[in-house]
């Protein structure tokens, strides 16, 4: 026997509820698809207040494009990232260690080295703001007394007093006399020249195995082979031997006191 399907009668009650509930379905799945636009122009401007707005609004987004460059200059960011930096044009090995590699390891020994001024940031300027204890003032001036005593315990009295002869009048009596933006590049200015102190002395043993090497290949008459290409793994080597990185990550901190 063959089976057969039942038929279906659809009476015109059964076909207006199926035209409605179709009806349906599309109008909901036409809402749930719909995708916006965006849309950019350059109206003109009705009274100065719209123009100020603006301005204020093209500030902020400025300064904040360039906050988190000015907050690693405060920091010993910039000593760690040149010696890094250093090491790996010194050992002639190109792009290895990659850059993500030497910003990521300066930053966390930044962030391992600053730790004692961030703490103290956050214990007197930070949490008693969150707990509306002190107002934005009083967190503002209390988180950069922190990293003042921080950047006048590196920077150098050469390069401190060069800022203060130029920008102050009168020579100043305390530390409380100079202001944070002549403390910033000056401690920027000795943060450079001790990088570049440390980046001389690494440069040293590095130079002295190229010398070697070049005057080896001279004396055997090989002077068409580039003396990079045989010292290479001669400096690798030597920096592996005597636990090289232990000993400028080691010599980095230190040199912060």
């Amino acid at each position: 026997m063959k089976n057969q399907l039942p038929k279906i009668h659809t009476g015109p009650v059964t076909l207006a509820a199926i035209i409605l509930v179709s009806g349906v379905f599309i109008h909901s799945t036409t809402q749930a698809i719909s995708l916006p636009t965006i849309t950019f122009g350059v109206a003109e401007a009705q009274t100065p207040q719209q123009v100020s707005s603006a301005l204020q609004v093209l500030f902020i987004l400025t300064i904040l494009s360039v906050a988190p460059a000015i907050l690693l200059m405060t920091t010993c960011f910039t000593r760690i990232v040149i010696v890094l930096g250093f090491v790996r044009q010194a050992m002639g090995t190109q792009n290895m260690p990659p850059t993500q590699i030497i910003l990521g390891l300066s930053l966390f020994l930044s962030f391992f080295i600053m730790s004692p001024t961030l703490n103290a940031i956050n214990k007197n300027a930070l949490q008693p703001y969150m707990n509306e204890k002190i107002n934005q003032t009083e967190a503002l001036e209390k988180a950069i007394s922190p990293m003042r005593d921080f950047m006048f315990s590196q920077v150098r009295e050469d390069e401190l007093a060069l800022l203060t002869d130029i920008t102050l009048d009168s020579e100043p009596y305390s530390k409380d006399d100079i202001p944070t933006m002549t403390l910033v590049p000056a401690f920027m200015l000795s943060e450079l020249k001790r990088a570049f102190q440390m980046g001389f002395m690494i440069y040293i043993p590095f130079l002295v195995i190229d010398m070697i090497v070049a005057s080896i290949l001279m004396s055997m008459g090989m002077m068409m082979l580039p003396p990079v290409i045989i010292s290479m793994p001669f400096k690798l080597l030597l920096f592996v031997l005597v636990d090289g990185w232990s000993l400028i990550v080691g010599s980095l901190i230190k040199s912060f006191g």
